[in-house]
């Protein structure tokens, strides 16, 4: 008697498991000849199987383990030989500033700390510093000054809210602070930048 089990792993939970342990941002998996057997997935799917069949609650982190386990040994077997990216020594590795990128992006109006940004990248704050710095060419806080200033500068020209509103949705403490900020970075401030627009 022969027995199927199908084991569907998401695209974007190989992506990720690709990213922790091949450190690469990309994927492809090569096929396998048609008829092979690939006894370490077997003995996965057995354990699976046996997990799922003979109680009556399986147990979700054993079942989680086996099936991020068996992604790992898929990605290490079969995800080809094409090396990473190469990033420049020091530096992020693409996704992860990719990912810091995406956070900052998301939370830019908001207080956020290098504690935080450093747990986006798995990284130490002092690592996380300098290898964002090499990435791009800015300090953290340079990064998200940038970021808060162009959003200011988008307000005031598609809207006509108060400045004292565009200060705190762009993430200054106060319209004081957007003019201090402004000034120093763009030689401009607010009430110029709407005049401009």
């Amino acid at each position: 008697m022969r027995e199927n089990i199908t084991i569907a792993l998401p695209p974007k939970t190989l992506l990720e498991l690709a990213e922790q342990e091949l450190d690469r941002g990309t994927l492809h998996l090569e096929p396998v000849p048609f008829g092979t057997i690939d006894q370490k997935a077997l003995s996965f799917a057995q354990m699976l199987k046996t997990e799922l069949s003979q109680r009556e609650v399986a147990n979700e982190l054993y079942v989680d383990a086996l099936i991020t386990l068996f992604g790992i040994h898929l990605l290490r077997t079969y995800a080809g030989s094409s090396k990473p990216l190469e990033t420049p020594k020091g530096s992020l590795p693409q996704y992860k500033a990719k990912r810091v990128q995406e956070y900052l992006q998301a939370n830019f109006c908001q207080k956020v700390s290098v504690a935080e940004l450093a747990a986006v990248c798995g990284l130490s704050p002092g690592h996380f510093i300098q290898a964002f710095t090499k990435t791009f060419q800015l300090s953290p806080h340079q990064y998200l000054i940038n970021l808060r200033l162009a959003a200011a500068e988008r307000l005031l020209g598609e809207t006509d809210l108060p400045i004292a509103a565009i200060a705190y949705a762009s993430g200054f403490s106060s319209q004081s602070h957007l003019t201090t900020t402004m000034r120093k970075y763009k030689n401009l401030t607010p009430a110029q930048v709407r005049g401009v627009k």
